[in-house]
């Protein structure tokens, strides 16, 4: 499986930006898939994660209410709306499938089996 990573982008802190992450071969709609951010010199974190289906979504606190997850399983694209954007989210986002084939999501990076390339988002002030 390949992950395809894009969307990233500059923009003002209260703007909002979705990030697209497409899989190229595997079976994208078994997949649980999640977003994960690396800050500049901090390290991996979790931002959210859906499964295979999209009936249950899951999230990190800082993202809460701001970010949505979504999928379409007939594209085997995975999509990370983020609106009320904050200096704070400047991060390289990855996206991130976990081939077990469970509907148990978490926050942990171990599970995942396959990584995107990462797509800058920086949140100017």
């Amino acid at each position: 499986v390949q992950l395809q990573a894009s969307g990233g982008g500059l923009v003002q802190a209260g703007e909002s930006l979705r990030v697209s992450c497409t899989a190229f071969g595997g079976t994208f709609s078994g997949y649980i898939m999640g977003w994960f951010r690396q800050p500049p010199g901090a390290v991996r974190e979790f931002v959210a994660a859906i499964t295979s289906s999209g009936g249950s979504t899951k999230y990190a606190d800082s993202v809460k209410g701001r970010f949505t997850v979504s999928r379409d399983n007939a594209k085997n694209t995975v999509y990370l709306q983020m609106n009320s954007l904050k200096p704070e989210d400047t991060a390289v986002y990855y996206c991130a499938a976990d081939e077990s084939y469970s509907d148990y999501l978490t926050a942990k990076i171990t599970p995942y089996d396959h990584w995107g390339q990462g797509t800058l988002v920086t949140v100017s002030s």
